[in-house]
């Protein structure tokens, strides 16, 4: 036998080797050990079922591979509840955990963060906080679609890529997009098909609004990124399609988000509602706003539970955005401070500001507020007095983190004789993160160099059967 023949003997033995499933990571791949000790990760198996997989990419210490066969399957196992989720070829790959239940889902995201806080920040919470969850379906009011015109099938596609590919995956439905948006991808996929320019207009963005009431489905904003003008007949396409459409607005953007224009002048304004503080919160459909709107009204209750803010209070809130949490926290606190990196959000934060200044149903007027721009990724010890003491803080970061934030509160700390006028750090920080790893490295500065305790920390199902972690964690000072 050659040495050739020899080694394909031994990987194909390697295939036929049954594997038991330890764990989960966060791509969703199953983590099991060979007899030989080599980490697999196993695309489509779950925790405790024993598989086979086929080989798809190899290190010398780990392999990579797509499960072929399972012999004991997982009672977390779950039918997913979308035609184009799986391991087949085509397969969307928007979603990465719905052939496992819900609960199960949240429970890897919570290990997932507890790991990252230990092993990254050497920070273990003192209290766990119960998991925020909401509807797993019908939950994603923003999402960016791409669009193809595909000539060799004669068709135009519309949605998200292909599992581990570039190309678009043939969607004709989407349940984790709100039933409307779902039922709207073949007649969406129809209309640019008939257009003139369907070559030249490669995204849609889409942005739903609360309706008035607070009850549903509001306005749904299609945001159609052209290359090229678009012709008149094109023009009349899109109006027809939103008459057709009930609560269909078209907005055209010509160039980057700043050229996002609405088709029809004198529509409804998006807005999401946060009845529990009688805030209403217009936004413009290239606005930054959270993805699930059941889940973030949730998450600003707990947010302002958790900071227990006290009418004699100041109060910052870094990260300000649209004022999310900020408009909210003018109704509890004596004084808010709204700090943003992008000048054109602090403008859009002082505009909702003014819109929801009146007194409403249920609350008087706000509290003292304002917002500044300030770029928040080169703070130093002295900017972050400039901004004055404030007696708790609300920090709610990008993917990056808030490094340069809790390094100048390190540093104040290590070095008290940088402190001038008698300013004093926060007494509690709530920290709403949406990426594990940055939060962890940031809670170590707070833990270890800033004088904090983490004294909870729990996960936030913003992103139902994604390996999203939104997250949130509490830091009080002695």
């Amino acid at each position: 036998m050659t040495d050739s023949m020899e080694k394909k003997q031994a990987q194909q033995q390697l295939h036929d080797e049954w594997l038991q499933v330890e764990s989960l990571d966060l791509d969703a791949q199953g983590v099991a050990h060979k007899a030989s000790g080599m980490v697999v990760f196993i695309e489509g198996a779950l925790p405790f079922e024993e598989v086979q997989l086929q080989v798809q990419r190899r290190k010398n210490n780990w392999e990579q591979g797509t499960v072929t066969a399972i012999r004991r399957e997982s009672a977390q196992r779950v039918r997913p509840g979308c035609p184009h989720f799986g391991l087949h070829t085509g397969a969307c790959g928007g979603c990465k955990m719905q052939h496992l239940d819900p609960t199960a889902q949240v429970a890897v995201k919570q290990r997932a963060l507890e790991d990252n806080l230990w092993h990254l920040g050497k920070v273990r919470p003192e209290n766990m906080l119960r998991p925020l969850e909401g509807p797993a379906w019908h939950y994603r009011y923003r999402a960016r679609l791409s669009v193809r015109h595909v000539v060799k099938k004669g068709t135009v596609l519309i949605g998200f890529h292909e599992r581990k590919s570039r190309y678009l995956a043939d969607m004709q439905v989407c349940p984790v997009l709100p039933a409307p948006v779902s039922a709207m991808l073949m007649p969406l996929r129809e209309l640019i098909g008939s257009m003139d320019a369907r070559d030249t207009c490669p995204q849609i963005e889409l942005a739903c609004g609360d309706a008035p009431d607070g009850a549903g489905l509001g306005v749904i904003a299609l945001v159609l990124r052209h290359l090229e003008p678009l012709s008149p007949e094109d023009i009349a396409r899109l109006r027809g399609f939103a008459v057709a459409h009930s609560g269909v607005q078209w907005w055209l953007q010509a160039k980057g988000p700043e050229t996002a224009r609405p088709l029809e002048s004198g529509e409804p304004m998006l807005a999401y509602q946060l009845p529990e503080f009688g805030v209403t919160m217009p936004f413009k459909p290239t606005d930054f706003t959270q993805v699930n709107a059941s889940i973030n009204r949730a998450l600003v209750g707990r947010a302002l539970r958790l900071l227990d803010v006290q009418p004699k209070e100041r109060v910052i809130d870094w990260f300000c955005g649209l004022g999310n949490f900020t408009l909210p926290l003018a109704t509890r606190a004596r004084e808010v401070l709204g700090i943003e990196g992008s000048a054109t959000l602090v403008a859009r934060a002082t505009e909702n500001l003014a819109r929801n200044r009146p007194a409403a149903p249920g609350r008087g007027p706000l509290a003292p507020t304002s917002f500044v721009a300030r770029n928040l990724f080169e703070m130093t010890p002295s900017m972050l007095m400039a901004d004055g003491t404030a007696d708790k803080w609300l920090v709610d970061p990008p993917r990056e983190g808030a490094f340069a934030l809790a390094k100048a509160l390190a540093d104040l700390h290590q070095e008290p004789d940088l402190t001038k006028d008698g300013w004093t750090p926060p007494r509690r920080i709530v920290y709403v993160s949406c990426n594990p790893s940055t939060l962890a490295r940031d809670a170590g500065l707070l833990v270890h160099q800033a004088g904090y305790r983490c004294t909870f920390a729990g996960v936030v199902n913003m992103f139902p059967h994604t390996a999203h972690v939104e997250s949130i964690a509490v830091f009080d000072r002695p």
